[in-house]
C-alpha cells in the first residue's frame, strides 16, 4: 500500500512578511521531515510536500490555525516513494508568475465551476444557458502533450507570462461562449479566468483545476495524463503515478 502523502495547495492571500513566514515553515516541515517546495510571495503560498500521513496533516492543520492560511484546502494522492529530493521554501515576486501586477486574485477571483457541474456541461453538451462550452488549457504546451480534456484549446504557449497576449489574440475565437479554464491544480486558472474577463470573455474557471476533477470525475471527458512538477511525472486520472 502507498505510503507517502502527497498534497498540493495554494492560496492567495495578503502576506506582509513572506521573509518570517518562510522561516517558520521551513523549521515545522524540516521537524516532521517533508519535502518538497513551498513558494511564498506578497499574493499569498503555493506549496507541494510529500510525506508520512501524520506529517503532512499536521502540518497543513498548524498552517490553517494561522488566519491568513485558513481557507487552504489541499489535493491528495499517494506514492509508494517520496517523490521529492529535499525541501525548498523560497520566497518571490510572485507565487505564479504571470507579470501583470494588477492582477489579484486575493482582491475577487473569477467565477468558477466544479468538477461536477463541468463534467454535467460536458455530458450534455452545453451549459445551463445551452451556451456552447470552450474548455481552455492554459497550462505549458510540454504539459499539454501529457494529457487534456477532450476537444480542449490549447495556445502553445511555452510560459506562463504569455498568456494574457495569447488571450488578446484569440479573444475573438471566444466570444459569444462559455469558457472554462484549466489547469494542474487551480493556480493558473485563478489568474488566467481573471485576464480573459478583462478581455470581455465569459470565463470560469475549474475548481480544484485538473487534479481536482480526477479525484471527484475520474478520467471523463480526458485524454491522457496529468503532467506533475516532481519526480512521478505524470499522473492517471485515477491519481495514481505514471512516472
Amino acid at each position: 500500500m502507498a505510503s507517502v502523502l502527497n498534497v498540493s495547495a495554494y492560496l492567495f492571500t495578503r502576506i506582509a512578511d513572506p521573509g518570517a513566514v518562510r522561516d517558520v515553515l521551513r523549521g515545522r516541515a524540516d521537524e516532521v521531515g517533508l519535502r518538497g517546495t513551498i513558494l511564498l510571495a506578497e499574493e499569498g503560498i503555493n506549496l507541494f510536500l510529500a510525506g508520512d500521513e501524520t506529517g503532512v496533516r499536521g502540518f497543513l492543520d498548524a498552517l490553517r490555525s494561522d488566519e491568513r492560511f485558513a481557507a487552504l484546502t489541499a489535493k491528495e494522492s499517494w506514492s509508494d516513494q517520496q517523490p521529492f529530493g529535499r525541501m525548498l521554501v523560497k520566497v518571490k515576486r510572485e507565487i505564479i508568475r504571470m507579470d501583470r501586477p494588477a492582477v489579484r486574485p486575493a482582491a475577487g477571483r473569477a467565477p468558477s465551476v466544479t468538477p461536477g457541474d463541468l463534467r454535467r456541461w460536458l455530458d450534455q453538451g452545453h451549459d445551463d444557458a445551452g451556451r456552447e462550452v470552450v474548455l481552455l488549457d492554459t497550462r505549458n504546451a510540454f504539459e499539454v502533450d501529457y494529457g487534456t480534456f477532450a476537444g480542449a484549446l490549447d495556445w502553445r504557449i511555452e510560459r506562463f507570462t504569455q498568456f494574457p497576449d495569447a488571450a488578446a489574440a484569440h479573444r475573438d475565437q471566444l466570444e459569444g461562449k462559455t469558457v472554462v479554464s484549466f489547469c494542474t491544480g487551480g493556480i493558473r486558472c485563478e489568474k488566467a479566468a481573471i485576464v480573459l474577463r478583462e478581455e470581455g470573455v465569459d470565463a470560469y474557471q475549474l475548481d480544484g483545476g485538473i487534479l481536482g476533477y480526477f479525484e471527484h470525475e475520474g478520467g471523463a471527458h480526458w485524454n491522457g495524463d496529468c503532467f506533475v512538477f516532481d519526480e512521478r511525472e505524470a499522473l492517471a486520472p485515477d491519481l495514481s503515478a505514471r512516472g
